[in-house]
């Protein structure tokens, strides 16, 4: 096998953004206001590909940025990173991480609280745990619907069985994608802000 050549160099840390096309994620960046619905983090590459952890339904786990990418809409994806550069100490700690967050069930409810993951929860806390930085931001759905008077509460009425629970606290791709302290590495497509 060859390697895979991609348009830049990529380091542990560096978060990995696509849109994912079912309609649940349809509806997530569709609140969050932001093209990104699902993430993940490079945590090293095997000598082909570069390896990604994250949590995706049904367990998280790690695979290649090639099949992360595949399961974006139109391939689409951006990547970015701490402006200020990670230490070789730090990219230890945050792979350090990653292990016992595999192979836990997805939330489809986004409970930040729960013992199960979701994708940026699971990127939020490995940063949290390893370096005691946050990159994203934890949010109520009152708070993260009450910026989009265009939310399809309806949807989201539906999804959580007539109730959204307005006071549980969660943290979207989105936050991520808008945090401060990262840094636009690539992207995909123009369309991706």
């Amino acid at each position: 096998m060859t390697k895979i050549n991609y348009p830049y160099d990529l380091e542990v840390g560096d978060i990995i953004f696509t849109s994912i096309g079912n309609e649940l994620f349809r509806q997530i960046a569709s609140a969050s206001l932001c093209w990104s619905n699902h993430v993940g983090m490079i945590i090293g590459h095997n000598g082909e590909d570069y390896l990604i952890a994250e949590s995706r339904i049904p367990l998280s786990t790690t695979t290649t940025l090639s099949r992360f990418i595949s399961r974006s809409n139109n391939n689409r994806y951006g990547i970015r990173r701490l402006a200020t550069p990670l230490t070789t100490e730090q990219k230890l700690a945050l792979v350090s991480q990653v292990p016992t967050r595999l192979n836990k069930l997805y939330h489809t409810g986004f409970d930040y609280d729960s013992s199960r993951q979701f994708c940026s929860k699971f990127v939020f806390e490995l940063y949290d745990t390893a370096l005691n930085i946050q990159v994203g931001k934890k949010e109520t759905f009152q708070e993260l619907l009450g910026k989009n008077p265009n939310a399809k509460l309806n949807f989201w009425k539906f999804w959580f069985i007539g109730q959204i629970p307005w006071e549980r606290t969660t943290v979207t791709p989105a936050s991520l994608w808008h945090h401060p302290e990262l840094s636009l590495i690539y992207r995909s497509h123009e369309d991706i802000h």
